[in-house]
């Protein structure tokens, strides 16, 4: 199958035009007429999901993050991405990444963190100046009011995270709830406007537990954690419009941040 084929595809839900100006989310590695044969679906691309790559067949990998963010003067194996792209190439392996468009497409990574948790009639919680439904974060509501730490357990085992840290509660129970997968704090002023009694991202510092003053409760459950839904969107967004194409889910796709709980 033609890469634009496959590229089309994504892109066809998640257009490189909603991707935010610092982000280097398409095509990285290989040109679109290569022929591709069967593709790797990873969080991140590092040596580990290369080796998986090559040892089951994949000559194409899609990740989330992209392996580049900005321009690389120079090719010497000096760093993970310069090694990785530099094999890539020496192996005939695309490299493609789907990345802020992803989080900002209608039914995109907000979206599939929020069924997952079961709340219930999403919407945008900060639209995108582009428009068309588009935007970043979403909140909704649980089909009945739960106690908080009920409701924090049940994610934490639901999304398999291994910590949450969250701010001195606001309420005894939650209802309303605003996400943002990734680094979100951005959203948080977003989240108290839109009526959340809960807002859960990722990346938030010491101080970003007490900006919401009382006024909901904010919980981190981990930037990876908060993302590895992507693996499975990219891969039903495939298995939809591209029936006969091999794509294989990751089992190297690790988080890098380790904890001593």
């Amino acid at each position: 199958m033609l890469l634009k084929t496959v590229t089309d595809a994504i892109e066809s839900f998640a257009p490189l035009g909603l991707q935010e100006d610092y982000d280097n989310a398409g095509l990285i590695v290989g040109r679109p007429g290569d022929q591709v044969h069967k593709a790797l679906v990873a969080v991140d691309v590092d040596e580990e999901v290369m080796d998986e790559a090559e040892r089951e067949g994949c000559d194409l990998i899609i990740t989330h993050h992209p392996i580049l963010f900005r321009g690389v003067k120079r090719f010497n194996s000096a760093s993970l991405g310069e090694r990785c792209v530099e094999r890539a190439i020496r192996r005939g392996i695309a490299l493609y990444a789907c990345h802020t468009n992803l989080d900002c497409a209608p039914g995109g990574m907000s979206w599939r963190l929020a069924g997952m948790l079961g709340v219930e009639h999403p919407e945008v919680l900060q639209p995108s100046p582009r428009g068309g439904g588009a935007g970043f974060g979403v909140v909704g509501n649980l089909p009945a009011r739960e106690p908080l730490m009920e409701f924090l357990e049940r994610m934490r085992s639901s999304l398999g995270v291994r910590v949450v840290r969250y701010s001195p509660p606001a309420s005894e129970f939650v209802e309303r709830v605003a996400l943002c997968t990734g680094a979100g704090v951005d959203l948080m002023e977003d989240a108290v406007c839109a009526g959340a009694d809960l807002y859960i991202t990722a990346d938030m510092k010491y101080h970003d537990f007490s900006r919401p003053d009382g006024r909901l409760t904010v919980a981190d459950i981990g930037h990876f954690e908060s993302e590895y839904c992507a693996i499975q969107l990219i891969i039903d967004i495939l298995s939809k419009n591209l029936i006969t194409f091999a794509v294989r889910k990751s089992e190297c796709s690790r988080n890098p941040v380790n904890y001593l709980v």
